[in-house]
């Protein structure tokens, strides 16, 4: 006799992606709160009488309840918990761009809290005024919880990190403190060392470590996704062409 299949009710999650599937059902991939990454078949999601029509939206979390012991579970039910609007205009395009990041970046069935609860906060805030430092603290947050971060706290020789040195930096290697008259290594990226403590802290950033917080995020992502990130692309179209109008 065969085992009954696996149901899970009334779970946190937030919609990565979706795709029609068969007539009228949709494929979705769903970002959990406690079971990660879980792929499930909304059936009849598409028809116009569907009460999941209106409710499987990304961007905002939503409770799921599914159940199925194979890889693609059966969606049971779903209902909108709300808390804040759908990102517009290029909000649009950095939500797409933190989702992105976990479908690509995460195994399925694979459990981060931590990092449901930071790709929630960082939806939350994404259509405010300070959406690049809330990207940053994502990205870092995400890279964190993966293990694909490296230890910012101390440099190469386990020292503290001085806010006031530059240090060298690659994927997966600890900080190399750099004489101050020196050129940098070739490879790799330079950054000061108060950006490092303002990753480490989740701290603010002015001007110049905001720069600099960027251009480590995107070294290390760019490690771990070498074919690129499609919502990053896109985005950066958009900001090129409105320079040149």
């Amino acid at each position: 006799m065969s085992a009954a299949p696996a149901r899970i009710n009334h779970q946190p999650a937030l919609l990565l992606s979706a795709t029609p599937w068969r007539e009228s059902s949709l494929l979705a991939e769903l970002f959990s709160r406690d079971y990660g990454r879980v792929c499930v078949v909304a059936r009849s999601a598409r028809k116009r009488q569907s009460e999941l029509r209106g409710v499987l939206v990304p961007f905002v979390p939503v409770s799921v309840s599914w159940y199925g012991n194979q890889e693609i579970k059966t969606l049971h039910r779903a209902e909108w918990l709300g808390g804040w609007p759908q990102p517009q205009g290029r909000a649009l395009f950095s939500a797409l761009y933190a989702n992105e990041l976990v479908l690509k970046l995460t195994a399925r069935e694979d459990p981060h809290p931590p990092l449901y609860d930071a790709l929630a906060e960082v939806l939350r805030h994404i259509a405010g005024d300070n959406t690049a430092a809330a990207l940053r603290r994502f990205e870092w947050q995400l890279l964190r919880e993966l293990g694909f971060a490296p230890d910012i706290g101390r440099d190469e020789h386990r020292q503290p990190i001085d806010a006031d040195a530059r240090y060298w930096l690659r994927p997966e290697h600890t900080p190399v403190r750099l004489e101050a008259s020196g050129p940098p290594p070739a490879d790799g990226i330079c950054v000061h060392g108060r950006t490092l403590l303002a990753l480490a802290q989740h701290g603010g950033h002015d001007t110049r470590t905001a720069q600099e917080a960027l251009q480590l995020t995107r070294m290390l992502l760019d490690f771990r996704l070498p074919g690129g990130i499609h919502s990053r692309r896109i985005l950066q179209q958009l900001n090129a062409y409105a320079r040149a109008v």
